[in-house]
C-alpha cells in the first residue's frame, strides 16, 4: 500500500510541475496585453495548485516539495527576470512571488503535517489568490473610491471585490469539503483577508493574507 500511495504522490508532483508551468506559459502568452493581465493570470490561477495538492498528497514532505522549489524558482525569476510574465519589474522592493511560495510551502508543511487539515491551508490559499488577484484587476482597471492607508494606493471597489471574493471562495470550498460551518467562518475571513490586504505593503500581502486567514480559520474554528 505505501509504494501505491508513494507512486501516486510522485504522479502529483509531475502534474504539480506541469500545472504551474502551463500557467507561466500561458501567462507570457497573455503578457501581450499588458503586465498587469500576466501577472495577475498567475497570481490567480497558481492558487489552484492546492486542489491538487489535496487530491494527491498524503504527507507534508510529499506535498511542501512543489513550493519548496518555486522559493528558488521565484527567488531566481525575481533577481534575474527569467519570468517576466509573472514579476512586477519595479524594483527589488516587491519580493511577492517570492512570498507566494513561502505561503504555500509553510501551510503545506503545517496543514498536511501537524494538524493534517489540508482545507484550512486551502482558506488561505484560495482567499489570497482569488481574491487579492481580483481585487487588483477591478482596482486597477475601475479605481473607485481611491484611498491611501501606509503610504498605499487602494480603492474601494478593490477592497469591495477581495471581500465578496473572499467570501465565496472560502464558503464553496468549506461547502464542497462538509465542514460543520459555511457562511460564519467564510464571513469572518472575508473581512479579515480584506483587512489584512488593505494594510499590507510591498507583496507582503502574500504571506500576510493566507498564514493569518488560514490561523485564524483554525483558532476560532477548528480548535
Amino acid at each position: 500500500m505505501q509504494n501505491i500511495w508513494n507512486y501516486h504522490n510522485a504522479w502529483g508532483i509531475v502534474f504539480s510541475f506541469i500545472y504551474v508551468f502551463g500557467v507561466i506559459f500561458l501567462a507570457r502568452y497573455l503578457e501581450r496585453f499588458g503586465k498587469e493581465m500576466s501577472r495577475k493570470t498567475v497570481h490567480i490561477l497558481v492558487c489552484n495548485w492546492w486542489l491538487l495538492a489535496m487530491a494527491f498528497f498524503d504527507s507534508a514532505i510529499w506535498a511542501a516539495i512543489v513550493p519548496a522549489c518555486f522559493v528558488v524558482i521565484n527567488y531566481l525569476s525575481y533577481r534575474f527576470q527569467i519570468f517576466s510574465a509573472m514579476e512586477r519589474g519595479e524594483g527589488k522592493g516587491d519580493l511577492g512571488t517570492v512570498y507566494y511560495a513561502v505561503s504555500l510551502l509553510i501551510l503545506a508543511l503545517v496543514t498536511f503535517g501537524p494538524i493534517a487539515a489540508p482545507v484550512v491551508g486551502g482558506l488561505g490559499i484560495l482567499i489570497m489568490g482569488y481574491g487579492d488577484g481580483f481585487a487588483a484587476v477591478v482596482g486597477t482597471r475601475w479605481p473607485v473610491g481611491p484611498y491611501k492607508i501606509l503610504g498605499a494606493t487602494k480603492s474601494l471597489s478593490g477592497s469591495a471585490t477581495m471581500l465578496v471574493v473572499s467570501f465565496s471562495v472560502a464558503a464553496i470550498l468549506l461547502g464542497v469539503t462538509g465542514q460543520p460551518q459555511v457562511l460564519l467562518p467564510a464571513l469572518v475571513l472575508a473581512v479579515l483577508a480584506t483587512i489584512v490586504e488593505a494594510v499590507t505593503p510591498l507583496g507582503l500581502d502574500n504571506l500576510t493574507v493566507p498564514l493569518l486567514t488560514s490561523g485564524a480559520y483554525y483558532l476560532w474554528f477548528v480548535l
